[in-house]
């Protein structure tokens, strides 16, 4: 077995992964960085994302304003002291972006140009056109290929963390093309690689988001926080789950139902109003989860259009004209052609809600660090807590670029602090051994009858319909135990490709476990929070509880026992729980 030694390792090279491996490398650039990707960089599902990134730039803002936003967005469930930190450097991470080549759209005087988001009083999304997270994703990767000290493997599964002495010591990886294992041994390890929507059935997530680097941490006994908030967006296409920016809403397009009645009125979100009038965080600009929630009540009250593939609703933008469509929403456009045959300009665009982000992950403090000493996290994959119970839009492309930047600042400390951190080179090894050999028991597996596909299915449906918008103690309770079931019956499952060379059988095999892993901490993160809280909905407590459950839920790996669970406090700084109201904020 190759083994590699680095100084820092990072695993996920997208947003957050390459912001890491730059701060890194621009600080001290003697450093051995090692970037782990299981896809090649470019293919990292940051590229996937839309509408913006939101940072206080414009005279009419403050970061009083931003800070408010988040906090009432996440229903109280943020920590505020990361949320204070967030919104001031988000400007700065946009602008050093500018600075690096990012194309921002500009106003008419030139300034950047800013659209309104979901539950955000005033414009400060910042964005490029409809491809925000692509021209993102392209900047970033462009700037770290000027840093000799960043050294990619593309195309590497990561498995398992070495974990010796009580701290992390490296990593185990398959790489793909070649289906040899590598050690990478080093003091301090990274995780920035992403969500884990792909545990449910419907989702604007690509199939690479299975919640791997999640896994990781959870199994090397770094707890996974706030896991049951799973977040819908109100906007995807029936017949793939793909997004359909929150931009469209923020340049005016409306929701309608079977009627064509605007029905978000019907549900706090403010009464209608003239189509153009600059109204923001009312009506289609109400926060993703309320939303969501609005549609799950029209399909209840026969108000929805059925297809082949489940309800819908419609999102109409003909009003907007196809100048301003073909120069804010040019990709959405195509999207909507493509895969729903609907042009936008003259045509209403059927919609439906689908799984998008996890506003839970790996539990990190304010710098990014986990409570396993040498191991990082930041992105979709890691909780620092600014999104608390509903992440508002557009606020993660900005955070993994300015928890990214932290995690590697605190890497970097970490590794050249007094403790002067060593690799156990021996014991290193013994695990990188251990973790060959399981890797080669699925080889050697016998046919136990399960298929990964079988058993994905089946954990995709029991998750929609237990963990889905809306819960219940019961559809719950079936939901854990089925999930638990399905983890026992992954052993039944037997590897039909026995050759080593890009064994995509084997990744979907390793996936599943880690999508396996993460589903159960989820079910029961969301059995155990006996409330209703941001995209936690419960119809049997349908209160938020703050005396009970203002506290972050905690999920403990137990091996082949479901999770345990305990609860941390809420940071509060300045801002105490009051009352979500999106019934008519102006600008």
């Amino acid at each position: 077995m190759e083994t590699i030694q680095s100084d820092v390792v990072i695993i996920g090279a997208g947003g957050a992964g390459l912001r890491a491996a730059i701060a890194l490398a621009e600080t001290d650039p003697g450093l051995r960085i090692a970037l782990l990707s299981k896809v090649y960089p470019m293919r990292s599902h940051t590229c996937a994302a839309e509408g913006g990134a939101a940072g206080v730039i414009k005279g009419d803002d403050s970061m009083d304003l931003h800070f408010g936003d988040t906090v009432g967005g996440g229903d109280w469930l943020c920590d505020q002291d990361a949320v204070e930190y967030f919104i001031d450097q988000a400007p700065k991470e946009l602008t050093q972006l500018e600075h690096w080549g990012c194309p921002w759209s500009r106003e008419k005087d030139g300034s950047v140009g800013v659209r309104p988001f979901g539950g955000m009083k005033i414009k400060r999304t910042w964005f490029a056109a409809d491809k925000t997270g692509f021209h993102l994703l392209h900047t970033l990767f462009q700037t770290s290929l000027k840093y000799e000290s960043i050294r990619r493997f593309d195309e590497v599964f990561t498995t398992d963390l070495i974990v010796a002495d009580g701290r992390v010591q490296g990593c185990c990886a398959i790489e793909m093309r070649s289906g040899e294992m590598i050690q990478f041994q080093a003091p301090a390890v990274i995780i920035c690689s992403g969500g884990a929507g792909r545990i449910f059935p419907f989702t604007t997530n690509g199939a690479i988001k299975t919640g791997d680097g999640m896994a990781l941490a959870y199994r090397a006994g770094v707890p996974l926080k706030d896991m049951e908030f799973v977040q819908y967006h109100p906007t995807g296409l029936p017949s793939t789950g793909i997004l359909l920016t929150e931009g469209c809403r923020g340049e005016g397009g409306v929701l309608r139902n079977k009627d064509g009645y605007r029905y978000l009125q019907d549900y706090g979100m403010g009464p209608e109003t003239p189509l153009g009038e600059p109204v923001l965080k009312t009506m289609e600009l109400g926060p993703r989860d309320r939303l969501s929630q609005a549609f799950w009540q029209e399909q209840k009250k026969g108000n929805t259009i059925p297809t082949k593939w489940g309800d819908c609703v419609y999102l109409d933008l003909r009003h907007l004209g196809e100048a301003k469509i073909n120069e804010r929403l040019p990709f959405v456009r195509d999207l909507a052609k493509s895969y729903s045959g609907v042009d936008m300009v003259t045509d209403m665009v059927p919609i439906r809600p689908v799984v998008h982000y996890m506003m839970g992950g790996i539990h990190t403090d304010i710098n990014a660090a986990t409570p396993l000493p040498g191991l990082f996290a930041a992105g979709e994959c890691a909780c620092v807590s600014i999104n608390g119970a509903n992440r508002l839009g557009s606020n993660s492309l900005t955070e993994l670029l300015v928890f990214g930047r932290r995690a590697g600042e605190s890497a970097l400390a970490y590794v050249r602090g007094d403790s002067k951190p060593t690799v156990d080179t021996a014991e290193a090894g013994r695990q990188a051994a251990a973790a060959q050999a399981r890797i080669q028991a699925l080889f050697d597996r016998a046919d136990g009858g399960e298929t990964i596909s079988g058993i994905r299915d089946e954990m995709q449906h029991t998750m929609e319909e237990g963990a889905g918008i809306y819960r219940e103690e019961e559809p719950l309770k079936e939901t854990t135990a089925k999930v638990a079931s399905l983890r026992a019956r992954q052993t039944g499952i037997a590897l039909k490709d026995k050759s080593k060379v890009f064994n995509t059988e084997l990744t979907a095999a390793l996936e599943l476990g880690s999508m396996l892993d993460v589903a159960e901490a989820v079910a029961l993160s969301a059995l155990n929070r006996k409330e209703s809280r941001g995209s936690h909905q419960r119809l049997d407590y349908v209160d938020r509880d703050d005396k009970t459950y203002l506290k972050h839920s905690m999920a403990h790996y137990q091996g082949e026992e479901a999770p345990r669970i305990d609860y941390l406090d809420v940071v509060i700084t300045k801002s105490q729980p009051g009352v979500r109201d999106y019934s008519g904020a102006k600008s």
